[in-house]
């Protein structure tokens, strides 16, 4: 395509486990992000944004595919199964003349599934599955994943990221042990730069910018952890429903799902995590001046966004997968010189999910929406400053976690949860309560509202397979499906 049918470039960058409210813009009391805060200012910030089934393999599919967990079929984490659908984003951006580069994380099956880009270089993180002995050997991940075919060039064939004595979902932090440049987020971002260099100039461009951070292990450069070490963090919060029994019984365990029982590791915790969201924030910012650097800026979008959260302590629970606001709430912004809004600096409080990356990335860049695509364009929801209608009344999230198994409904005000494995109920009156500190599931003055959000849930379960559903009703302990055979 000739330089005069100027079509903008857009860049989709994205984090792993990064929480909604963990930006300056956002309000976060401790954790910088000046360049972060500055995309937000020059764009658009949904603050209602969610991940409906919040780890890593599920809300990818919904990124890439602009489909609800029903229809790619994936509510659950799990590795292994093969990614095969007709239409996705970079798929169709290719189809439409694009040249597509994703640079970082993907987490599809097998690990050299393009999904459509024109190219991929592939830094998936530590992934147990993928390097397990018995996984074909190029399929395992030592030979498969760029970065780790790369650090073992640069320093040395035993060279790893455990290096630091590290796992990848443990709270246990330190920072990284080489130099800078070998880390992880320097190489995503090295790597995208490096694209803008060697593009063809004359093929507008879509660039997803992978990163693996703020995801374990908290391992940012020695440097960002100074920032935080002598700071007064905010603790994290605790609801008066929650049960700390879990928390003594597994709490010294350092990969657990309670966090550390100990208050000092919660505060590394805290600061190895703030410190891989600086770290990260300020690669960005690299990013972006070399898309100024190489006079791109002003023809690019710029969307960010977060696969899903972390809850960091907060209720006594680490990590992801569950209902709870730190977990499925994640940063929404879009942005860039080519992206010009009425207001800009302006939020939005439409309810809205990673399922509408995909149509929003393909109406910015003029290109037909797949019928099969159940997301939902935000693209003049976020140029409008106002008059534009609710992007959805509420959203449907799951997550198959064993005993802890759940779903939910989620509006601009209040959430309802189910845990389908104890038949268990909370209520959150979110708008005046965003931290979820008082479950209103037993009060008289919420009864009404729990009933309605029930019978949103029975509407969305009526016909799934694992039959939560009878005669109108939920239906305790039915098996959790973490891949539904429905429409396989």
């Amino acid at each position: 395509m000739g330089r005069e049918q100027k079509r903008k470039n857009i860049v989709l960058l994205m984090t792993d486990q990064l929480r909604g409210d963990c930006m300056g813009c956002a309000g976060h009391p401790d954790v910088k992000t000046p360049y972060l805060d500055t995309l937000a200012s020059k764009g658009v910030r949904f603050e209602n944004a969610y991940s409906a089934c919040p780890s890593c393999v599920p809300a990818r599919a919904a990124l890439h595919t602009g489909l609800t967990q029903e229809s790619h079929r994936r509510v659950g984490y799990a590795d292994g199964i093969r990614w095969e659908y007709p239409h996705t984003m970079a798929g169709e951006l290719t189809k439409a003349g694009y040249y597509t580069q994703c640079v970082g994380k993907m987490h599809v099956d097998p690990l050299r599934n393009y999904l459509g880009f024109c190219h991929v270089e592939l830094h998936d993180g530590y992934l147990h599955y993928y390097r397990d002995p018995e996984i074909p050997y190029r399929e395992n991940q030592k030979q498969a994943d760029d970065y780790f075919h790369w650090l073992k060039q640069e320093k040395g064939i035993d060279c790893d990221v455990t290096d630091t004595g590290l796992e990848c979902n443990s709270w246990v932090a330190r920072p990284w042990i080489y130099e800078e440049k070998y880390h992880p987020t320097n190489w995503v971002t090295d790597r995208s730069i490096d694209f803008l260099r060697r593009r063809d100039p004359d093929m507008p461009f879509f660039l997803f910018t992978s990163y693996l951070r703020p995801h374990p292990p908290f391992d940012a450069p020695q440097c960002y952890f100074d920032m935080y070490r002598n700071k007064e963090l905010t603790p994290p919060v605790v609801g008066d429903w929650c049960d700390e029994e879990a928390l003594r019984a597994r709490g010294r365990i350092f990969d657990s799902d309670t966090g550390p029982l100990d208050p000092e590791l919660v505060r590394e915790m805290q600061i190895g995590y703030y410190a891989c969201i600086t770290h990260l924030d300020h690669q960005i910012g690299r990013l972006i001046q070399a898309l100024v650097e190489n006079k791109l800026y002003d023809d690019t979008i710029i969307l960010f966004v977060s696969d899903h959260g972390e809850l960091l302590g907060d209720h006594h629970l680490f990590r992801k997968s569950r209902a709870y606001q730190g977990s499925s709430r994640v940063p929404f912004l879009v942005s860039g010189g080519g992206f010009r809004p009425e207001k800009p600096g302006s939020v939005k409080t439409d309810v809205v999910e990673l399922r509408d990356v995909m149509p929003t990335v393909l109406e910015a860049a003029g290109v037909q929406i797949p019928d099969s695509v159940e997301g939902i364009s935000l693209w003049n929801t976020a140029l409008k400053e106002s008059g534009t209608p609710e992007v959805r009344e509420y959203l449907h999230g799951e997550h198959t976690l064993g005993e802890a198994s759940s779903h939910w409904i989620i509006t601009r005000d209040e959430k309802y949860i189910w845990y389908s494995q104890t038949g268990e109920e909370q209520y959150f009156w979110i708008a005046e309560d965003p931290e979820e500190l008082h479950n209103l599931i037993g009060s008289e003055t919420a009864k009404e509202r729990v009933e309605a959000l029930r019978g949103l849930l029975i509407q969305e379960l009526q016909d799934r397979e694992e039959g939560f559903v009878r005669e109108g009703r939920l239906v305790t302990g039915c098996e959790p499906i973490v891949w539904l055979t429905k429409g396989k």
